[in-house]
C-alpha cells in the first residue's frame, strides 16, 4: 500500500510516497481504508522532526497525520460490536505509535479512537472534524467556564479557534473573538457578535469590551505573552504549543494535549453528534491528491489557509 512520509526529517519536500506492507489489526483494533487525511499544523511539526525523540525505536518511513476518514475493511479480535466492516468512519490517529500516522491508504488504530462519520459529510469534510474539535473540547473542559462567563479566542478563523467558538457559544459563554478584516464575515458566520481586530493590540481591544478582563482565553494564534493582559485576575489561559512565558495575578495556564483524550470514544461520538446537528462546521479549504502532500505542507506553512487542506487517498 501507499503511504506518505519521510525517511529523514526536513522541509515539505522531504515528504514522498513509500510502498509498505498492508497492516493487520490486532486485538481491539480496526483497519481503515483511508479516503481522506487532513493536513494539520501538527503534521508539519512532525515532518520537521519535532517528535524525533519519540520515534527513536521506530523504523522509517515516519508517517504524519492525526485525522482520517474512510471505511473499515478489517476488524481485529476482541472488538465490542460497536463497529463493523463497511462502516464509514472517522479516526483520530497518534503518529508516534508503532503504526504511524494517517497519511496512508490503510491504517490500523485502536477501535476506541474510531467513530462513525458524520451522516451527511463526504470523506474530505468528515476528516476535518476530530483532531481540531477534540482539541477545542479539551480547551473548554480545562478552562472550566460556566454559562454567562466570558471567553476570548485568538485565531478564531482557524480550524481550532472556530471549533472553540462554536462549542463555547453552544454552552452559553460570552465569546469575544479576533479577526482580520478579510476574516470578519467568516467569524461572524460562526455566531460571534463581539469582534476585535487581530494583531499585537488584541489584549487592549478585548479589555475595551470587557474592562475587568475575560474569565478565560484560548490562544489559537499562539500570541503568548501578548494576550495575558486580556485575562481577568484568577482567569485561565489555554495554550496548544506549551508555555514559556510569565504569569501573575492568579492566572492559570492550561496546556492542551489532544492525545490525552484520543481514546475517549464518548467524547468523539459527541463531536460527531454536534456536527450532525449543525453546531460544528466542517470546513475544507482544498482537496489535493496524496501525491501532492509536499505542496499541501507548503501551502499550510505559508499561512492564510481557512478550513483544512485534505489529502485524497481514494
Amino acid at each position: 500500500m501507499r503511504v506518505v512520509g519521510v525517511d529523514e526529517f526536513g522541509g515539505p519536500r522531504a515528504l514522498r510516497i513509500f510502498d509498505v506492507p498492508s497492516p493487520e489489526p490486532g486485538a481491539g483494533q480496526v483497519r481503515i481504508r483511508v479516503h481522506a487525511a487532513t493536513v494539520n499544523p501538527t503534521d508539519t511539526l512532525f515532518r520537521a522532526g519535532a517528535q524525533a525523540g519519540n520515534l527513536r525505536k521506530a523504523e522509517p518511513p515516519y508517517i504524519p497525520g492525526m485525522d482520517a476518514a474512510g471505511v473499515i475493511d478489517a476488524l481485529g479480535p476482541d472488538n465490542d460490536g460497536r463497529l463493523a466492516v463497511g462502516d464509514r468512519v472517522v479516526a483520530i490517529v497518534v503518529p508516534t505509535g508503532s503504526r504511524g500516522g494517517a497519511y496512508a491508504e490503510q491504517i490500523v488504530v485502536p477501535a476506541v479512537s474510531v467513530v462513525k462519520a458524520p451522516k451527511d459529510a463526504d470523506f474530505a469534510a468528515a476528516s476535518t472534524l476530530l483532531m481540531n474539535a477534540l482539541t477545542a473540547r479539551i480547551t473548554l473542559d480545562l478552562l472550566g467556564l460556566h454559562e454567562g462567563q466570558s471567553l476570548a479566542v485568538t485565531g478564531a478563523a482557524g480550524a481550532y479557534g472556530a471549533y472553540v467558538v462554536e462549542l463555547a457559544l453552544a454552552e452559553g459563554l460570552r465569546v469575544i473573538a479576533d479577526a482580520s478584516p478579510k476574516d470578519e464575515q467568516l467569524v461572524r458566520g460562526l455566531g460571534v457578535y463581539e469582534l476585535v481586530p487581530r494583531g499585537d493590540a488584541v489584549a487592549i481591544a478585548i479589555r475595551e469590551l470587557v474592562p475587568e478582563g475575560v474569565d478565560g482565553l484560548a490562544d489559537g494564534s499562539l500570541q503568548g505573552q501578548l494576550v495575558v493582559p486580556a485575562i481577568a485576575d484568577g482567569g485561565g489561559l489555554a495554550v496548544v504549543r506549551g508555555w514559556s512565558g510569565e504569569l501573575d495575578r492568579g492566572i492559570t495556564v492550561h496546556p492542551v494535549m489532544v492525545t490525552t483524550e484520543s481514546r475517549n470514544t464518548a467524547a468523539l461520538e459527541r463531536l460527531v453528534q454536534q456536527a450532525d446537528a449543525g453546531l460544528l462546521t466542517l470546513r475544507v479549504a482544498e482537496v489535493l491528491p496524496a501525491s501532492e502532500a509536499a505542496r499541501a505542507h507548503e501551502m499550510l506553512e505559508a499561512g492564510g489557509v481557512r478550513g483544512r487542506l485534505v489529502l485524497d487517498f481514494s
